[in-house]
């Protein structure tokens, strides 16, 4: 394969890797917060509340994410008759998922603060709302940076899932560009985007860890 071609591939592939970036920030903007209410709703004293959580989380993390996205997309059309957009369909399937383990990293780092900084924070004069922000936010934060840049990484990769229900995300073009031209080149392009957007997600995480050193334990 000649380096016009070569060049051509890494054209064609960095104009779906545009669509893999929208799915991983749309993603990771919704299901952040999303997952702060769950993990609160999961230690929630009232029963229903809790028992649903824990159920809907037990389905996330006991189906592949590929069936998933083939449930959201296809099930309101069987049930009611709706048509959902394919990149809404994406965008809702990744969300309930991410929110899923995002939850179950964000309620590990709040039940890990001791009850005793609470009190101690009370006792010097601070409000709730500051004792939050101030003193238990930073921690929580601290604790969970290396279990969320899993998740996080995870999702960059995850998004080549998108292309099951149609969507030209990178890697669905890598394969058609591979087939085309009967090489993996294609492919090896694609390895490379992963692990260029994959490194500088580490670089980020690995400065927000340093900027937060202060509050190690």
């Amino acid at each position: 394969m000649d380096i016009e071609k070569v060049f051509n591939i890494i054209k064609i592939l960095f104009s779906g890797l545009s669509t893999s970036i929208e799915i991983f920030i749309i993603t990771l903007i919704l299901s952040i917060p999303l997952g702060i209410l769950v993990a609160i709703m999961k230690n929630s004293k009232i029963k229903i509340i809790s028992g649903f959580i824990k159920f809907y989380i037990l389905i996330i993390r006991g189906t592949p994410m590929m069936l998933q996205i083939i449930f959201v997309y296809f099930a309101p059309y069987y049930l009611f008759k709706v048509n959902f957009d394919r990149f809404f369909a994406v965008i809702i399937a990744f969300v309930i998922n991410y929110a899923a383990y995002f939850s179950e990293i964000f309620r590990s780092g709040i039940n890990s603060i001791p009850i005793g900084q609470f009190e101690a924070s009370y006792t010097l004069g601070f409000n709730k709302i500051q004792t939050f922000l101030l003193i238990i936010l930073p921690q929580v934060i601290k604790k969970i940076l290396p279990a969320s840049s899993n998740e996080v990484i995870s999702l960059i990769k995850t998004t080549s899932l998108a292309q099951i229900i149609g969507i030209s995300e990178m890697f669905s073009l890598a394969q058609k560009q591979a087939s085309y031209n009967f090489s993996i080149v294609p492919l090896i392009v694609s390895a490379g985007y992963y692990l260029i957007l994959v490194f500088i997600i580490s670089v980020i995480f690995n400065i927000c860890e340093k900027k937060l050193e202060y509050y190690s334990m």
